[in-house]
């Protein structure tokens, strides 16, 4: 039927369009009307045909995709009932965060460590401690979002020192599985562009397989952020698995694939009009679904000034199970596959990213340009960009910058500080700073409250 179907509509070319859109336009110019030209230097046609498409062979995942639950430790008892609680609920893995050593058999009472995806993410470096809970847990499927690099970029230091932190990793890396992280979600919350964003996970992850050796690049794993702009988000996530497997194979790797662990940015989210947070939220699941993510950690709609709390938890994991169950996208790895305009931009955004991943190696590779200022350079200007587009409405964040409710008042709300913070501290280099857009005029509206 399908096949009679189709032999019922005679081929266009992609000619053939573009002169009936002219046609059209009744004299309008094609290029400024019609195309798109992105930060990313990409420029977005209105239709995409056969001829667009790259046959490229990306290594998605052979399952779907885990729902994860975050859990902050602060007390052990109550972090294993949030856990164990999530797991009944839905949930099909944990992110435990902690800023210091816990007893973690009681934070995993009741768990099944051998079943169930987790991940730990430490604001310390002590490798005994790493090293005891990874031998306690014995699985493959225990992630360690040890990232020292990322630390640098982020807090201006290094945990101890540059000789200190690569010691420690060097004896987590070889008791433990799965030890380090790439934590590509700062570049995202601090501005970078796409492309940016790609270049640079390229770049921090070829530091630890130049200091540790190319057999490293098996334990390493990727935490990324997704932000709005649906399709190239997607395209972003394919084309990272398309730029690791060819710097793997420049190393003489070929199986390798990249586990992606996949959060959704707070740069466009709100503390007014908060409830617009769900909605953008569920669209980047979406795309860190399609785009092929192993793990999602979806954000509460609150998250940015409330405590941790069971309703805001709950929403957020029942989107994600709304979207594996009901939208039925359990198995959605593939859905983007023969698409011609995502083909398109995972190409452009491959190359483009490949682009600065060369020039970072030309000037000395990440470290010394973190340690040059070059990268937080970058990356501020592209932030700049960013937030002037947002100022001008170019970038609408609706109840924030367009169609304000006047009576939302939200200064009795604020039960943790929402914006950035002042650090008066010496560092090493300037350090990389989140920052969600919104942030200026939230803080006018709270002061005229």
């Amino acid at each position: 039927m399908s096949a009679f179907l189709f032999d019922e509509f005679s081929p266009v070319s992609a000619g053939a369009w573009k002169q009936k859109i002219q046609a059209d336009l009744k004299g309008a110019d094609y290029n400024e009307i019609l195309l798109w030209k992105t930060d990313e230097g990409i420029t977005v046609k209105p239709f995409y045909t056969k001829v667009d498409r790259v046959h490229h062979i990306i290594p998605l995942p052979k399952k779907g995709f885990d729902i994860c639950q975050s859990v902050f430790i602060d007390n052990e008892k109550t972090a294993n009932f949030l856990a164990v609680d999530a797991l009944k609920r839905g949930a099909t893995a944990l992110h435990f965060k902690a800023n210091k050593a816990f007893d973690y058999k009681q934070v995993l009472a009741n768990i099944d460590v051998k079943s169930v995806v987790i991940y730990f993410q430490f604001s310390f470096l002590e490798d005994d401690f790493q090293i005891e809970l990874s031998q306690f847990c014995d699985s493959k499927n225990i992630f360690f979002q040890t990232d020292i690099i990322g630390n640098l970029a982020e807090s201006g230091n290094w945990f101890f020192n540059l000789n200190e932190d690569h010691k420690r990793l060097q004896n987590i890396t070889k008791s433990c599985k799965n030890p380090i992280s790439v934590s590509l979600d700062l570049y995202q919350n601090a501005g970078a562009t796409i492309s940016q964003q790609l270049g640079y996970a390229l770049a921090h992850a070829n530091e630890y397989l130049l200091h540790f050796g190319r057999e490293i690049a098996e334990n390493i794993h990727f935490s990324f952020a997704v932000g709005s702009n649906y399709f190239f988000e997607i395209a972003k996530l394919r084309a990272f698995r398309i730029l690791w497997k060819s710097l793997l194979n420049e190393y003489g790797l070929q199986n390798s694939k990249a586990h992606i662990f996949t959060k959704p940015s707070l740069r466009n989210k709100t503390v007014y009009d908060y409830n617009v947070n769900m909605l953008r939220t569920t669209s980047e699941c979406m795309s860190a679904i399609l785009g092929g993510s192993n793990t999602i950690s979806n954000s509460s709609y609150d998250a940015i000034f409330h405590k941790s709390n069971e309703f805001g938890e709950r929403i957020s994991r029942n989107q994600l199970l709304i979207l594996q169950e009901e939208s039925c996208l359990q198995a959605a790895q593939n859905f983007a596959d023969g698409s011609y305009y995502i083909d398109s931009i995972t190409s452009q955004l491959a190359e483009k990213a490949l682009t600065i991943f060369k020039q970072i190696e030309k000037g000395g590779g990440f470290l010394d340009q973190l340690k040059s200022g070059v990268i937080q350079k970058k990356i501020k200007e592209s932030a700049q960009k960013e937030e002037a587009d947002f100022v001008n409405k170019k970038i609408i964040l609706v109840g924030t910058n367009l169609q304000q409710n006047t009576n939302d008042h939200m200064k009795n709300e604020l039960e943790i500080y929402p914006f950035v913070k002042q650090r008066n501290i010496k560092t090493l280099i300037t350090p990389i700073t989140r920052k969600r857009l919104s942030e200026t005029i939230e803080k006018e509206r709270l002061d005229n409250e």
